[in-house]
């Protein structure tokens, strides 16, 4: 079983790697995922692209490292992935792409109203994914 975790460093994310921890499925592969959003442009644009890729991968190792240390004190062997994009997109392609049979995603646990308004990742995982999603409150 192939499972993505994506994590953006929250404690709500933690809480997901928490509980895929205790569910742990024995044949299970699992892909620790972040998705950090692209700089404005008006940033970007004063920037050279070594400093705009150790930005983002100053960003990406901070918020996979609580759920890579819940993963790794459990014992379980894991993979690693840091992409640049929108988040929900970026999720919903590897999902597919990468043959994933579970995304296990952590929740900020908003109302459905403040999510529509606030373009929850969740939200849009859920409405797009042709995977499975297990969300973790």
């Amino acid at each position: 079983m192939k499972i993505l975790l994506p994590v953006d460093g929250s404690t709500y994310s933690t809480r997901a790697a928490r509980y895929l921890v205790k569910h742990w499925p024995v044949d299970a592969a699992v892909t620790l995922l972040n998705v950090d959003a692209p700089l404005r442009e008006s940033i970007a644009g004063h920037l050279d692209a070594d400093s705009v890729a150790r930005f983002h991968l100053d960003n990406g190792t901070a918020a996979l490292k609580p759920a890579r240390r819940v993963l790794a004190k459990a014992g379980h062997l894991f993979e690693e992935r840091l992409l640049v994009g929108d988040p929900g997109t970026e999720i919903l392609h590897l999902a597919q792409r990468g043959r994933y049979d579970l995304v296990v995603m952590g929740s900020h646990g908003r109302g459905v109203l403040k999510s529509l308004f606030l373009g929850s990742v969740v939200v849009k995982v859920l409405s797009g994914s042709n995977v499975p999603v297990l969300v973790v409150r």
